[in-house]
């Protein structure tokens, strides 16, 4: 099989590194350096909840932004555009439904984490680390509040992680790099749980249409490289 851009196989992932405890700060929070992406993710808890929470039940949201230097060229702060932009609105619902996915919002109670995702560098992948970081970062705080007693119950009834995957040249690959992102002929970023069930999918024909056979084999794909990345999750946990 030819090898990629970077030397990796197919089915191959970038270099996963996950390290909690990166913010003294935050109840919970991570770096994830994923290839040449790097991300740093904060998990937040506040003591009450949004106006639309049923009562008694917590909430779990996101936000995401990338630094002026994340890429290869400065770009502006959203804050310095006084709106969010669409793509980072996007992304951030994104992480904040992948996230929920993995709570039991009563078990949390009356309180709200936000998990903060800060795109230090980015080389493709941006939206998947953070959603796998981000899971980390709001597992480390959930511990954290269980550990203080804050909590009777671990709220976390699964994990969740990300990853991308993309027909390139007419091939399919696992853990897009930006060069490959780029020029993918379809895209697509799969969001599973621990167990492997599909929290979203989203896939896009970029430079041609794709058959179901072809959308089957990317998900397997997903499907596999999750199952390792999970494993990385776990152990940055302690598990």
């Amino acid at each position: 099989m030819d090898q990629r851009l970077d030397g990796r196989s197919a089915d191959q992932l970038r270099p996963l590194e996950i390290i909690p405890g990166i913010n003294r700060f935050a109840e919970g929070s991570c770096l994830v350096r994923w290839g040449n992406t790097h991300v740093l993710c904060t998990a937040s808890v506040e003591e009450k909840t949004p106006p639309h929470v049923p009562e008694g039940e917590g909430w779990v949201t996101a936000e995401y932004s990338m630094l002026p230097r994340a890429n290869r060229e400065r770009s502006k702060r959203d804050i310095a555009k006084l709106k969010l932009s669409p793509r980072s609105a996007e992304i951030q619902r994104l992480i904040g439904r992948a996230l929920r996915a993995a709570v039991d919002m009563k078990k949390l109670g009356e309180r709200t984490i936000t998990v903060d995702c800060d795109v230090l560098q980015g080389d493709g992948g941006t939206r998947t680390a953070s959603v796998t970081g981000g899971y980390v970062a709001l597992a480390c705080a959930l511990y954290k509040l269980v550990e203080q007693g804050v909590l009777t119950e671990m709220p976390l009834t699964t994990c969740v992680a990300a990853i991308s995957a993309g027909i390139v040249d007419d091939r399919l690959l696992l853990d897009l790099c930006y060069e490959e992102d780029s020029a993918a002929q379809v895209d697509f970023n799969c969001v599973m749980t621990g167990d492997g069930r599909l929290v979203e999918l989203q896939g896009t024909g970029e430079g041609r249409a794709f058959t179901l056979e072809e959308q089957r084999a990317l998900v397997d794909l997903c499907a596999k490289g999750i199952r390792e990345v999970q494993t990385i999750q776990r152990a940055a946990l302690g598990g």
